[in-house]
């Protein structure tokens, strides 16, 4: 694909807002969830399904198995951004980006660079104590001894400051992002499926002509788009923008 258009609009833009999902971080090597082979397909055979045990239900009654799962399965430590997430924190540094929107967890934007990141579903790097409001980073749950994370302080059991099934979203956090997607000049939604409400909802907030739509498989939104791109999204925001390129 010819990217000499779309990368006049990131240069003539200085109200770029970026909506994302999983496919943001794949390439980072964290799966998605909902593509063919993802964490939802993948268990299978019986078992429990992911939308349990990651439900605030289940991880009341059942603490420590929620923690073997999420160990196992949601937190990576150690991966790095790719492209995408550096494209980003160019386009923000140039001050053509306004802000960064994320259905993601893993805290790979700050990482890279980005500082206004808006975390519609909480992040892994942040936990609390539900009893005390005690703060602890993701080291702390990883490295705590016993079935499932206490407080050091009060004894309470530590919970990730993420959104399970069951809980609602920060509505204060869902307004900024509306505000930001309905004055936005450009809007680039890339890597998610566009079908978890009501986070996918936002991007109908969007009133310009410059929505540019990054994803490998269909969405329920394809047809608004005003670019449609299906492929790699770190190789097409590495290559529509300035300083796209890993450091």
């Amino acid at each position: 694909m010819d990217f000499g258009q779309l990368k006049k609009l990131m240069a003539e833009s200085r109200n770029i807002v970026f909506f994302g999902g999983a496919g943001t971080s794949t390439e980072s090597g964290i799966p998605d969830f909902r593509s063919a082979d993802g964490l939802y397909q993948a268990q299978g055979g019986g078992q429990i399904a992911p939308e349990e045990i990651l439900s605030h239900d289940f991880f009341m009654a059942r603490t420590a198995d929620f923690y073997d799962f999420y160990r196992s399965k949601m937190v990576y430590p150690d991966v790095l951004p790719n492209a995408a997430h550096y494209a980003l924190a160019g386009l923000e540094q140039q001050g053509r980006l306004a802000a960064v929107i994320t259905q993601n967890i893993d805290g790979l934007h700050q990482k890279a660079g980005s500082r206004n990141v808006l975390e519609l579903h909480g992040s892994v790097h942040r936990n609390f104590c539900m009893n005390c409001r005690e703060a602890y980073s993701l080291q702390d749950v990883l490295k705590s001894e016993g079935e499932y994370p206490r407080c050091k302080r009060c004894g309470g059991i530590v919970k990730p400051d993420v959104v399970l099934y069951q809980e609602s979203l920060d509505m204060d956090l869902l307004q900024r992002a509306a505000e930001y997607i309905r004055q936005a000049d450009v809007l680039i939604v890339a890597g998610t499926s566009l079908t978890v409400q009501p986070a996918a909802g936002l991007v109908r907030l969007y009133e310009g002509s410059k929505f540019i739509l990054i994803n490998k498989s269909a969405t329920p939104m394809d047809g608004m788009a005003n670019y449609l791109i299906s492929d790699s999204v770190a190789k097409v925001l590495a290559a529509m923008t300035a300083g796209g390129e890993t450091p």
